[in-house]
């Protein structure tokens, strides 16, 4: 099996999950350009994410269980398990996920690694934030990140609704 897609609607708007027999690739953003792949309806992959995604939308879900295959480089790797380490609801700076990964001098590519992230939400780049608090850059847009932090109360107390 190549990598398969389904859609997921969610209060982002449409979501569309890939999955490799392995596990989940990719969740891109409505706003997102991506290309054409097949669709496959029922594929248990996508569906446990879509289960685990809507559970996490509607409040019942903080930590995901979704088999993943990312693909990356070591370091993109190392940064992604480092932002799976991120608990709900908290907020880390790019320097900590730097030295989490015991590279202390790589905020910078830290934040490259972090916007390469193929799996956003799930594998939770929204909760890291710059030194100074302030909200960076998000692969669906900031007011995506800000949605999401306020929804795991990072951010105020906001809640997602249907």
């Amino acid at each position: 099996m190549g990598v398969v897609s389904d859609t997921l609607s969610s209060p982002l708007g449409e979501l569309r999950l890939e999955a490799s027999a392995r596990g989940l690739t990719a969740i891109h953003f409505p706003s997102e350009a991506i290309r054409p792949i097949a669709a496959d309806h029922g594929n248990p992959i996508l569906d446990r994410a879509k289960s685990q995604l809507d559970a996490y939308f509607n409040g019942a879900l903080t930590e995901f269980s979704v088999p993943l295959d990312w693909r990356g480089t070591s370091f993109q790797q190392a940064v992604w398990a480092a932002l799976m380490r991120i608990p709900f609801g908290e907020t880390v700076s790019y320097r900590h996920i730097a030295a989490a990964i015991h590279r202390p001098r790589a905020a910078r590519p830290v934040g490259g690694a972090v916007g390469r992230n193929p799996l956003p939400i799930i594998v939770p780049c929204h909760r890291v934030i710059g030194s100074d608090q302030s909200l960076t850059g998000f692969s669906g847009g900031l007011w995506i990140k800000e949605l999401l932090l306020k929804h795991e109360g990072a951010l105020g107390t906001a809640r997602f609704t249907h």
